[in-house]
């Protein structure tokens, strides 16, 4: 059964966990559950909420850039240091023929990757899930509940 149109609809969460390593990571879950996209480790929780931040702002103006080609590699790529381009979800696949992305902010630092995909639709699919969820999703500390 469908909820009322006036009933707010579930939405996207940001948890923020702390590793076996005592580093602090976050994942981006649906409204499903599923999780769409982590983060790489930080030192501080500080750090990881900034993470979050970066891809609250990015994420919904990010454009999209296939670097698959026939054999699976990677072109190469030429950050410059200093240079602002625009966001970019990078999509790349592996030599098992399975596709993945990475979220890279306007300074080229990674701020997010998926998990690993069948298809390049269902990447696709994925990068549209983390464009549509980040930018409303709740933070949820997961850090606080931690022994």
């Amino acid at each position: 059964m469908r909820p009322p149109a006036t009933e707010k609809t579930a939405e996207g969460v940001f948890e923020i966990i702390c590793d076996a390593a005592g580093k602090f990571r976050f994942h981006l879950k649906a409204t499903n559950g599923q999780i769409i996209a982590v983060s790489q480790s930080y030192g501080t929780k500080e750090s990881a909420i900034k993470g979050i931040a970066s891809i609250k702002k990015n994420a919904p103006v990010a454009k999209i850039a296939d670097f698959t080609t026939v054999e699976g590699a990677l072109p190469e790529l030429r950050h410059e240091g200093g240079i602002v381009q625009d966001p970019v979800f990078e999509i790349q696949s592996s030599t098992a023929d399975k596709f993945r992305f990475h979220l890279k902010a306007a300074n080229g630092q990674i701020i997010a990757v998926s998990q690993s995909y069948l298809t390049r639709q269902s990447a696709e699919k994925g990068i549209m899930s983390v464009k549509k969820n980040a930018p409303m999703a709740k933070v949820v500390d997961q850090t606080i509940t931690a022994t």
